[in-house]
């Protein structure tokens, strides 16, 4: 006997548990912000406006550059024409040949060792005149048909008349937009899911209730039909119980679905499978507004606290940057410049085919001198569009204090009608207590019974939705304010 509980024991142990997951606000929160489709763009959008910024930092900065190419001609650059060339490399003999058409009528009266002398000697003067002649024209000779250059250079902004400043504040404004824009995902990401959350915990009361409401039909229609047996009781009375009896079933079969599809609405935001079975926590809380509104803080500055807000704020900064980018356009700009170019052949000493090079420095000035008025029109279309973000941020500004008020309203509204609520459901507990013990003693109808069992019903309902309701409103005012918080 002990060895076969032993064996229970065991076997109780080792069974996997079947229990559902459990699920609080927070985690569903927690979920829905980790897994939101819209929360992971926003966060990518922020990684591409922080990257935007750095890239405007750059501007700031000296950039470096490197150029180099080859050229291949069919012809070389000569600088000394065909005629040229031929005149210097035949530079002696033109000189010998003129020498000797001047003395040739004087060359008679010479002696002839002396003549024979003269021309030894022209000659020797024509070849190094010839040779002289001829390094000046390989002198001149530029082999200039293959070609190479190259250079590095700095180039370093000083004044560019406020656009690299313009654009650093616009990237600036652009990274505070994709902030923002997050911020409003994730609040509408809360609101989301605390919308789907308590709905859930509506419908897994009213569940409840409908089970109540069944079983008490039920029980009614059992004592009927011991009343029909009996004799006291009329067949029509207990038709009239059994259809009671069937809209109760179908009550609860649509809260039941309605229920399934909800929890698979919830699963989805909390990025589970729409199949995994949950409970929440407050599933089975008796009461669930414990805790009275809060009245709206007075001291709130919208403008700080909702992110819509912000965002048009930061398209109104966006946009009078864009102006300050178009000004500077029509403005003068400066740049230093350095580098070092490099080319084979040189020039630096003569013209050699081997690379050489040099280094330089300089300034560059652009200064507009007229455009036909370009910038000017560009300047205007940006200040109106500046204008319309400025009308839509105030009239943004005037809807959400109208919802902040609305909302406000909401609340105190939602706290009556749960305070009624509760006395409603007071008097519809003792309202159908009266009537259970009337039929029982026989002084009340079945008819009388059902309508308290429906007053009950529906004072019950009424006591759920207002207390979801109360929740809501306060989850509402929460995002009104833009301190809908995790």
């Amino acid at each position: 006997m002990r060895k076969l509980l032993g064996f229970i024991l065991l076997t109780s142990m080792v069974t996997p548990a079947t229990a559902q997951r459990l699920l609080s606000l927070d985690s569903c929160r927690a979920m829905a912000l980790r897994n939101n489709k819209q929360m992971s763009i926003s966060r990518v959008k922020q990684e591409i406006a922080a990257n935007v910024r750095k890239s405007a930092r750059t501007k700031y900065l000296p950039h470096v550059s490197a150029l180099g190419g080859y050229v291949y001609t069919s012809k070389e650059i000569s600088l000394l024409n065909d005629e040229q060339k031929d005149a210097l490399n035949g530079l002696g003999t033109n000189f010998a040949t003129g020498v000797q058409s001047s003395i040739g009528p004087y060359a008679q009266i010479l002696p002839a060792a002396l003549q024979q002398r003269l021309g030894a000697d022209l000659q020797q003067v024509a070849g190094v005149l010839n040779q002289f002649g001829g390094g000046i024209t390989d002198a001149f000779y530029t082999d200039t048909r293959n070609m190479f250059a190259g250079s590095i250079m700095l180039t370093q902004p000083v004044f560019m008349g406020g656009a690299i400043v313009a654009m650093n504040k616009m990237a600036d404004a652009g990274e505070q937009l994709a902030a923002n824009s997050a911020e409003a995902k994730r609040q509408a990401t809360l609101y989301s899911i605390d919308q789907a959350y308590w709905q859930v915990v509506s419908l897994r009361h009213k569940q409840k209730l409908a089970q109540s409401y069944l079983d008490v039909v039920k029980k009614l229609d059992g004592d009927v039909q011991k009343m029909i047996r009996e004799g006291v009781a009329t067949r029509s009375e207990g038709l009239s119980v059994s259809v009671k009896v069937n809209e109760a079933e179908m009550t609860k079969l649509k809260v039941d679905d309605g229920l399934t599809l909800s929890k698979m609405l919830l699963c989805q935001l909390c990025g589970l499978p729409v199949d995994e079975q949950v409970t929440l926590a407050d599933e089975e809380s008796e009461d669930l507004s414990t805790v009275a509104p809060a009245a709206a803080p007075q001291h709130v500055d919208l403008s700080e606290t909702r992110p819509e807000l912000k965002m048009l704020q930061n398209m109104i900064d966006m946009g009078k940057q864009t102006t300050n980018i178009l000004k500077a356009g029509h403005l003068p700009q400066v740049l230093l410049t350095g580098g070092y170019a490099v080319s084979n052949p040189n020039l630096y000493n003569g013209f050699q085919r081997k690379f050489a090079g040099v280094w330089n420095v300089g300034v560059l000035v652009r200064v507009p001198i007229w455009n036909w008025g370009d910038v000017a029109y560009k300047v205007r279309a940006a200040k109106g569009a500046t204008a319309i973000a400025t009308l839509q941020r105030d009239e943004a500004r005037e809807k959400i204090e109208l919802q902040v008020s609305q909302s406000q309203f909401k609340v105190n509204e939602a706290n009556k009608k749960l305070e009624m609520a509760r006395k409603s459901t007071e008097r519809a507990e003792e309202n159908l207590r009266t009537a259970n013990l009337g039929f029982q003693e026989g002084v009340i109808s079945t008819t009388t019974v059902m309508e308290a069992q429906t007053a009950w019903l529906q004072a019950q309902s009424q006591k759920i939705d207002a207390e979801i309701d109360v929740k809501l409103s306060q989850v509402n005012l929460q995002k009104a304010l833009g301190t809908l918080q995790y």
